[in-house]
């Protein structure tokens, strides 16, 4: 790919307006097989939503790789994410609020952080550097002169890695403090970037040294508050190189580390650099180690692990800085006001506000640390979890205190909405899963206990017929341990399966509509099983073939019949499989549908044989008996999710949702009210949800109440209310 941008391209978004729903209903279509769930006890249901799409609380849970304070301006903070865009904080009511939410989903990739900027001189202009992996579409550099509320896109086209290595370190873009029209940014491939009008159109600075190999480059840059013309920018892997004119020409620093994360230049012109063998400092053309003593770190030059990473250096007071290690699961931070001379090593108190976040969350993976630039004592902090913040650093044992309203990060696998019990039940990665029983309240735990808790659940089912038993499936991904648990009260409490093949991942989950003990299991790359015993004993399923590859695919090939207890169906590449079996063995039942890579199979709660089938670009296709014939859904020219849901009042019909295309609309989110010949948008071109979208539910509770999960923006939700 070229390193040369590809011409001007100006976008600007709007900020989101408000539009009315009209609601059409046709005639009821009466199904047959209906049933009534047997009732159980459960918290109290949320019954009462917020107008619009909106997240669904989880609370944090994922990597917030940098925080930025205006050094003017009170509260006013930014965080960048490695999946899940970009926020900015709202004091007042302590939420952050995102400002990333109207990429579509064919500009997934610029919900990846890759960089943030801010300018000293002006508190209402921010960059950000939007790109999620190297491999993907080209990111680009987004100005907003309104602190977020609307973006003009650059002239900048390169590959950019929000999600990639190192994602927590470094500053790789950056306003020049004495000039607002300078900006700098230093790419992972491409070379270092330089724009003169405020951040528009860039040119590569000719003759800057890029490892060609390195999936890192240009790493940090910092500008000297004092002089106008010196900046510093580190290449990874090789050493700092100093400009002295404004950024055009440049020269190897030397003796200057080979892998440094972060820079910083004090107000007394001082360089501070955090690197894996340490943390240095730049005086008077000499170099001088001030690495805390008796740290625990080891010399390490692995991308993946520095020793040392988060760096600050206070306001107001060149000689006050403090570090902290990086990339490990219990961070050390050290507090020095002689320069770095000595160091006392600062412990903490947690007051954790998130009632399912352990306390070990607390600096894990520590991405930044940055001194308030205007409220003393205060110190931010961000990591792989959320953000935290202290009042009173400067105590011995300073108290620091989560923010995460509004920051809703979570990867999902898969989501459930059962008849009765909890309104929705995500299963998520990393943080395994929730049981909502209020959509906009933090959930108080995850799921499971000692007896049945994994680091993440990648399927969930529940017997159609007896829906307050429910199956999930998941594993510790970091030991290669898989499983999964069963609940009999709706996934309030959680039973680990007594026997589970070693070192095999499951992939998707389907459970008998009438023998909550019988389900099937499919497994990454490999057969199926099915047992009889609640997950006691396993039998190898025939006739299927070796399922997708995991965990990172979210097509749900495989369903469970809605009434008749004896079947199940299976989609791969244009043929579906079913069996009457319990799931002991399939055969092909039709051979006819077009093959697509990204598909859903779901079959129609309360009708026995009602078989639905998704395919992205080739549309929706529907059964109704049992597989052996399948039809097009007319006008529908793109399945990328769908859902069903409750019936509209006074109907028996279920909803029927997609997100996807129809006949003369641009893609959006539908509601369909008789399964698909009339669809009404109810989808937001200033929320619509476009990073990634990989699992759509409908809750079977309260019609019109829809569920989308992302790959790395939470769950978002909207209640349509009825017509």
């Amino acid at each position: 790919m070229s390193s040369h941008p590809w011409g001007l391209n100006w976008r600007i978004f709007f900020p989101k307006s408000i539009a009315l729903l009209a609601v059409v209903l046709l005639q009821p279509i009466a199904l047959t097989g209906c049933f009534s769930p047997e009732e159980i006890k459960h918290p109290e249901i949320q019954t009462e939503f917020a107008p619009g799409w909106n997240n669904v609380a989880v609370g944090g849970g994922g990597y917030v790789t940098g925080i930025y304070l205006h050094p003017q301006v009170p509260n006013l903070a930014y965080i960048r994410t490695d999946m899940g865009g970009f926020y900015r904080w709202d004091s007042t009511a302590t939420r952050w609020i995102p400002l990333s939410d109207r990429f579509t989903r064919s500009e997934s990739g610029y919900y990846g952080g890759e960089a943030l900027a801010l300018d000293p001189n002006n508190p209402d202009r921010v960059y950000i550097a939007a790109g999620k992996y190297l491999w993907a579409e080209p990111g680009t550099i987004f100005k907003s002169s309104d602190r977020g509320q609307t973006w003009v896109q650059s002239d900048l086209r390169l590959p950019m890695g929000g999600n990639e290595e190192l994602r927590g370190a470094g500053n790789r873009l950056v306003v020049s403090p004495h000039d607002s029209n300078l900006l700098l940014f230093g790419s992972r491939q491409n070379g270092l970037w330089r724009s003169i009008d405020a951040g528009m159109t860039w040119n590569l600075v000719p003759g800057f040294p890029t490892p060609s190999d390195s999936k890192i480059g240009i790493l940090a840059i910092a500008f000297d508050p004092n002089q106008p013309s010196q900046i510093y920018a580190s290449v990874y892997g090789d050493r700092l190189y100093q400009s002295t004119d404004g950024g055009t020409t440049w020269n190897p620093l030397p003796n200057s580390p080979s892998h440094a994360f972060k820079l910083a230049v004090a107000s007394d012109s001082t360089l501070y650099v955090t690197h894996a063998q340490g943390v240095s400092k730049y005086l008077q053309e000499n170099w001088h180690n001030i690495t805390p003593p008796n740290t625990s770190f080891r010399r390490l030059i692995r991308r993946e692990t520095p020793a040392f990473n988060g760096l600050s250096i206070h306001p107001q007071n060149p000689q006050e800085l403090i570090v902290s290690h990086g990339q490990t699961t219990r961070t050390q931070l050290y507090h020095s006001q002689d320069g770095g001379m000595t160091w006392t090593e600062k412990k903490s108190q947690i007051n954790n506000t998130v009632p399912w976040w352990p306390d070990d969350y607390f600096s894990n993976h520590l991405s930044a640390l940055e001194f308030d630039p205007t409220i003393p004592g205060r110190v931010w902090l961000s990591d792989w979890y959320g953000v935290w913040q202290t009042d009173n650093f400067n105590k011995n044992l300073p108290v620091w205190t989560n923010y995460s309203q509004g920051h809703e990060q979570v990867v999902t696998f898969d989501l459930v909405s059962p008849p009765t019990g909890a309104l929705l039940l995500s299963a998520v990665a990393d943080v395994e899963g929730f049981y909502h029983s209020h959509l906009e309240q933090i959930p108080p735990h995850r799921f499971g206990s000692d007896r049945g808790s994994f680091q993440e659940t990648y399927s969930l089912d529940y017997a159609a017929q007896s829906p307050q038993h429910l199956v999930r499936v998941g594993g510790d991904r970091w030991n290669s341990r898989y499983g999964g648990a069963t609940s009999a009260d709706g996934g309030l409490t959680w039973q680990r399966f007594s026997q589970f093949p070693e070192q095999m991942m499951p992939m998707r989950v389907a459970v008998s509509a009438t023998n909550p003990q019988q389900f099937v299991v499919t497994l990454s790359d490999s057969q199926g099983i099915r047992t009889q015993d609640n997950g006691q004993s396993w039998q190898p399923i025939q006739g299927l073939p070796d399922s997708i590859e995991g965990p990172w695919e979210w097509s749900q090939p495989l369903g469970a019949d809605a009434v008749n207890g004896n079947r199940f169906y299976y989609y791969h590449e244009g043929t579906v499989y079913h069996s009457q079996d319990g799931g002991l063995s399939f055969a092909p039942i039709y051979q006819s549908l077009p093959h697509s890579d990204w598909h859903f199979l779901k079959t129609m709660p309360g009708a026995e044989g009602e078989v639905w089938v998704s395919l992205d670009q080739e549309g929706l296709y529907r059964s109704p008996d049992g597989g052996q014939s399948f039809s097009k859904v007319a006008g529908v020219e793109q399945a990328y999710l769908f859902a069903f849901g409750k019936a509209a009042p006074g109907q028996e019909i279920p909803a029927l949702y997609l997100y996807g295309k129809v006949v003369n609309k641009p893609e959006s989110i539908f509601w369909s009210p008789d399964l698909g010949k009339t669809w009404i948008d109810i989808g937001d071109r200033e929320i619509p949800i476009g990073n990634q979208p990989n699992v759509m539910e409908a809750s079977k509770q309260q019609f019109g109440l829809v569920f989308i999960g992302t790959n790395g923006r939470g769950i978002y939700y909207r209640a349509i209310g009825a017509p």
